[in-house]
């Protein structure tokens, strides 16, 4: 009877570390299995957006913005009004709304029944952050960038390898842009205010992790790797334009521009378009950061050289 109970919770014991392991193994970093599946009905090529913007966070963050809804207002007026996407094939989510299980699957939605010659935007405006990489419960020697939902989840975060494996089902011959008007790093100083009068409302796009968050990465011992979407998405061999808030060291400024709340980098690239609607990428990029001389951040324009001589948008 005695040995039969031994056994018994050997066995147990036994089940109990082969299923910790698999799901260990499991765990991966969180991403999730992306399906979908490629238009080949021969159609014409067709343009499809997700706007993200969020002003309002779960109480508990205490980081309510003010620019981002109209950041996402007023590219999506440009992308009717001026390169003509059909609004039925435009998705939006702001503030709670905005979680990240509603962007992964509106995220799925853009890039499912795609064909060549189609054009896809991605645009989130609001708070970023960066933590240290996770694979299932192990810790990995370099950082991820990470977008903040509404839902912010700290072990659980909307991270650059989410975004680039989303991306990597993408067809050849799909055009893909990702505006991401928000910062990753947390150094928050006076120069962020540049030239503008520091009586207006100013703030970083920038949610500090919790301590206990913090602490993984404070180490006499080891130097993090910083990696970004940029080098994610390069690495992954994504055709893509990118248009950043700032460079990686830097805060991107959610504003009081123009007698409205609005994004620096977003307020400088939908007037920049306004006025010049048929320039190509580089074009646009240079116009905007003529505008941007009364801020310290220096917005950051990458992806394959014949896509940013292309207009934007597929042109008018």
């Amino acid at each position: 009877m005695l040995y039969a109970f031994l056994g018994a919770a050997v066995v147990l014991v036994g089940l109990i570390v082969f299923q910790l392991i698999r799901k260990k193994k499991e765990g991966g970093s969180n991403v999730p299995d992306i399906n979908v599946t490629p238009d080949t009905s021969g159609r014409a090529p067709i343009k499809k957006a997700l706007l993200v913007g969020i002003n309002n966070y779960k109480p508990e963050l205490n980081a309510n913005l003010r620019g981002c809804v109209n950041d996402i207002e007023n590219v999506r007026d440009i992308l009717i009004r001026v390169y003509g996407f059909n609004p039925d094939n435009i998705r939006v989510l702001t503030d709670d709304r905005a979680t990240k299980a509603a962007i992964l699957e509106r995220l799925t939605w853009l890039v499912d029944k795609l064909a060549m010659g189609d054009e896809i935007v991605f645009d989130y405006s609001g708070h970023g952050s960066q933590v240290r990489d996770r694979e299932g419960d192990e810790l990995n020697d370099q950082m991820d960038e990470i977008l903040c939902p509404y839902d912010l989840n700290w072990d659980d975060p909307l991270t650059d390898d989410m975004l680039a494996k989303i991306f990597s089902v993408v067809p050849e011959g799909v055009y893909l842009t990702v505006i991401i008007d928000a910062c990753h790093s947390g150094t928050i100083t006076k120069e962020l205010f540049g030239a503008c009068d520091q009586k207006q409302y100013i703030k970083a796009r920038f949610i500090m992790p919790p301590f206990d968050i913090r602490s993984r990465t404070l180490s006499r011992d080891k130097v993090f790797e910083k990696r970004s979407l940029k080098t994610v998405m390069k690495d992954a061999g994504q055709n893509h334009v990118l248009l950043a808030g700032c460079k990686d060291d830097q805060t991107s400024a959610d504003a009081y521009i123009d007698n409205k709340y609005q994004g620096a980098m977003t307020w400088a690239f939908t007037s920049s378009v306004k006025e010049n609607p048929k320039e190509s990428w580089k074009d646009v990029y240079a116009a905007l950061l003529a505008k941007m001389k009364g801020f310290t951040q220096t917005p950051q324009l990458s992806g394959d050289d014949d896509l940013l001589v292309r207009p934007l948008f597929g042109g008018v």
